[in-house]
């Protein structure tokens, strides 16, 4: 895995020894229906594959009503839980950027969030109870956090469907890993139905060829 520098201002890759001994965290955030789920199964299947003990832990939250939806993956030579506390995180992987900026407070002070810039109005703004807040990605980064924002939504509908924005996000994720990319499609077609699994490498492929 790759660690973000915030002085030498890159990515940094993190020797085999240390990825291997230590607990990694990602936390995949998004609104129900984005498919939050699939992208953590295919996270949890690539770090089984590559040798490490991995814990996923999915919560659904308000899923069904387009509520948040969280999900934990942790890996490691040995994992003892399944949970990620305030500031453990290294890598938030955020479908939707409301969901990225709440769960801020979760990113280690030197972690990173690869967010979609997809917005998708919460309760309080479809009511007119409140506005969705503007300027967020400069606001998390005013508070130091190094933020990678990408059109996924845009780079999925150009590989076939809106509805691979999940895989796009994890093209975009695996610039952060050592990992080759054969490893990372023999885990999609392992959690991807065959009669998807094209479309969903192409949206993997715009994913990981893209910059913000």
């Amino acid at each position: 895995m790759r660690e973000y520098d915030q002085n030498a201002g890159g990515l940094q890759p993190l020797t085999a020894g240390t990825a291997g001994s230590e607990t990694r965290n990602i936390m995949i955030v998004g609104v129900g229906g984005q498919g939050t789920l699939l992208a953590s199964r295919l996270l949890g299947q690539l770090f089984l594959n590559e040798g490490y003990d991995v814990k996923v832990s999915e919560v659904h939250g308000m899923s069904q009503r387009g509520g948040s939806v969280v999900t934990y993956v942790r890996f490691g030579a040995d994992v003892a839980s399944p949970l990620i506390e305030k500031g453990e995180a290294d890598i938030i992987l955020s479908f939707e950027l409301l969901e990225a900026a709440r769960w801020l407070p979760w990113l280690k002070k030197d972690g990173r969030i690869i967010t979609n810039t997809q917005k998708i109005n919460p309760m309080p703004v479809i009511t007119g109870a409140a506005s969705y807040p503007d300027r967020l990605v400069e606001k998390m980064r005013d508070k130091g956090a190094f933020v990678d924002a990408v059109d996924c939504l845009s780079l999925a509908e150009k590989a076939g469907s809106p509805k691979c924005v999940n895989i796009v996000l994890i093209g975009k994720l695996s610039q952060a890993f050592d990992f080759p990319e054969e490893a990372w499609l023999a885990a999609l077609d392992a959690v991807v139905p065959a009669k998807f699994r094209e479309m969903n490498r192409k949206a993997f492929a715009l994913g990981r060829g893209c910059s913000e």
